[in-house]
């Protein structure tokens, strides 16, 4: 693990060394509360697009389960009538902004989420670090609802819903904002948001006087089939492995460059892979040497990571695709805020202005 991955499990873990930081913490909190109240009070104006728009996003660092979320909420609209485009920063893609993924888009330029929202769900996917810009390319598209892969913390895009996924397993870590803890923002912030999801079963105390009971669901995390990465043969059903060979199964090597790699391996355990587990930082830019096997093992991977890897994965390597499943409760709420929506025409929009908002 990189001086990075390190200073987050020192932060998820409660480190004593962290409380040197709660100085600079103060800092933090102090300029994020004033550019807050610089929105909120009027001085700066986030710009307001004319179709529905839903953030997906997180107060703290490190994977907590959006985009497997996102993924499932333009599915679910789509069935419901909407033609939803997908917005993401795009986090370590390079481009000329606003880019709209393709099959032929590199995820060098586009990013590993993007590119896995597009391969995953077949809609419009639009990345640009001004999101503002990036949703009038989706609408220009004739898009009538915008979800923003990550995104609450930039508030010049304004939004109909804040949705906010937890980590069930790592909760808030210390409590702490940033550089002493993993939060992006105070914990009062969840106050302000729509809903709260869990995703998976809470083992920290997750503050049910900060969440709201009415406004707080679950979801899990369920794979659904493996996918050669280097192949195009579709999917194949979770058992038998399609890389086993009864009664003996080849020895797997686990990779995983996500946010939080140890609820991969904790799936893989749930499907009785035995396996040897290679955590990777986050967004991970592999190489050839990073799933180098002996004969007759096999490597496995996620489907984030898979859309790296399509170029250098050897032939034994597979990947699992994972859906969310929102609880019922969810559903039922998502579907009382969207029943005033409706999925009409696309009216014509204003000019976005720049902003580094």
């Amino acid at each position: 693990m990189g001086l990075a991955d390190h200073w987050l499990k020192a932060a998820y873990e409660g480190a004593s060394w962290l409380k040197l930081m709660r100085p600079l913490e103060s800092l933090y909190v102090r300029e994020v509360e004033r550019r807050a109240a610089a929105w909120r009070n009027g001085r700066r104006h986030p710009w307001r697009a004319p179709v529905p728009v839903i953030v997906v996003g997180n107060i703290t660092l490190g994977g907590t389960g959006k985009s497997p979320l996102v993924a499932w909420l333009g599915r679910h609209l789509v069935a419901r009538g909407f033609r939803p485009g997908l917005l993401s920063r795009g986090y370590g893609g390079k481009a000329e902004y606003p880019l709209r993924v393709t099959a032929d888009t590199r995820v060098v330029e586009c990013g590993d989420e993007p590119r896995m929202l597009h391969d995953q769900t077949g809609l419009p996917v639009v990345v640009d670090p001004e999101r503002a810009r990036g949703a009038r390319c989706l609408i220009e598209e004739g898009c009538n609802l915008i979800i923003t892969d990550d995104g609450l913390q930039h508030h010049r895009l304004a939004r109909d819903l804040e949705i906010v996924v937890v980590d069930g397993a790592r909760g808030f870590g210390n409590g702490r904002c940033l550089p002493a803890g993993p939060l992006r923002e105070p914990l009062g912030r969840l106050e302000t948001v729509d809903a709260v999801i869990i995703n998976g079963q809470p083992h920290h105390d997750v503050s049910p006087s900060i969440l709201r009971s009415s406004n707080t669901f679950h979801m899990a995390l369920e794979p659904s089939a493996w996918r050669r990465v280097s192949g195009d043969d579709g999917p194949h059903p979770l058992l038998p492995l399609p890389f086993s060979a009864p009664p003996f199964s080849p020895q797997v090597r686990a990779v995983a460059g996500i946010g939080n790699p140890q609820r991969f391996f904790a799936t893989l355990d749930a499907l009785g892979i035995e396996h040897q587990a290679c955590p990777f930082g986050d967004h991970h830019r592999f190489v050839a040497e990073d799933l180098a096997v002996e004969d007759g093992r096999v490597v496995v991977m996620t489907a984030k990571d898979a859309v790296k890897c399509r170029d250098i994965a050897p032939p034994d390597c597979w990947a699992l695709d994972v859906e969310a499943a929102p609880c019922k409760a969810f559903v039922a709420w998502l579907a009382r805020q969207v029943a005033g929506w409706t999925a009409e025409a696309v009216p014509h929009t204003d000019p976005v202005e720049k902003s580094n908002g």
